[in-house]
């Protein structure tokens, strides 16, 4: 079985956002960047179903360099292989779906069994890309996914997905698909010392996003802006009580405008 893994690098969960000069971009001097925590169970599904499906597993991620970090764990965790798709040097920016149009050129090249990827990114929380990703490659794809059993030596499985009010949805789904991993799906595993060790070693393919014929230049960021800090609270005290529930009425019906 041949299975592919979509990863992205996003900034550290305790990462302070400041705003760059003229507000257009954002201050990444003191960021911290870590591999999308859907994404980590993405990779353990990938190296799970390995482990049981013998074939080849590829990891595929697009950013600047610090994206060689998330392949090379992936690459620990236990997948054979990397892509990296470069986007130094391009001028202009990529949005969702210039994003999708460039990782499924590599889907389509690769033609694997399965791709996993996480259901969604802690830093924009789109949930785009996959789901695009299998609209361009022809494949089906389910979304927030939280168990798969395989069947038929690997052509086919079994999927189960969270949906709202606590009820699962059960799909059966012929391969080539895309899976959406959610957080429940498994555990993810640590990179052991001798995977990172060989992970030095494991093919890691650079592939300049400029050269891959997508037009990626369609989105403008206009500017940031930081949410307005909240006003203080107001406390009621030292009065009776039927005296503060009106006022506190009252400033709902005239401040907050909730009633």
């Amino acid at each position: 079985m041949k299975i592919l893994v979509l990863v992205k690098s996003v900034p550290d969960t305790e990462t302070k956002i400041k705003l760059g000069s003229g507000g257009k971009t954002l201050d990444e001097a003191e960021f911290k960047y870590m591999v999308n925590p859907y994404d980590e169970f993405a990779i353990e599904e990938a190296v799970r179903t390995q482990e049981k499906w013998p074939g080849e597993s590829v990891v595929v991620s697009m950013g600047p360099t610090r994206c060689q970090e998330a392949i090379r764990k992936a690459l620990a965790m236990g997948v054979d292989r990397g892509v990296w798709l470069n986007t130094e040097g391009f001028a202009g920016e990529v949005d969702s779906l210039a994003t999708a149009k460039l990782i499924a050129k590599i889907v389509k090249e690769e033609a694997p069994d399965v791709v996993f990827a996480g259901q969604m990114a802690i830093d924009d929380y789109a949930s785009h890309i996959g789901p695009m990703v299998a609209e361009l490659t022809g494949m089906p794809c389910i979304q927030v996914a939280t168990k798969i059993e395989w069947k038929e030596g690997g052509k086919s499985a079994r999927v189960e997905r969270e949906v709202e009010g606590g009820m699962v949805e059960v799909y059966d789904v012929q391969t080539p698909f895309v899976l959406g991993a959610q957080k429940s799906l498994n555990e993810p595993r640590f990179p052991s010392l001798p995977g990172i060790m060989k992970a030095k070693k494991k093919p890691l393919a650079e592939k300049k996003i400029a050269d891959l014929g997508v037009d990626a230049a369609v989105v403008e960021t206009l500017g940031f802006a930081l949410p307005p800090e909240k006003a203080p609270g107001k406390v009621f005290k030292g009065e009776p009580v039927e005296q503060m529930v009106q006022k506190v009425v009252g400033l709902l019906r005239s401040e907050a405008k909730v009633l």
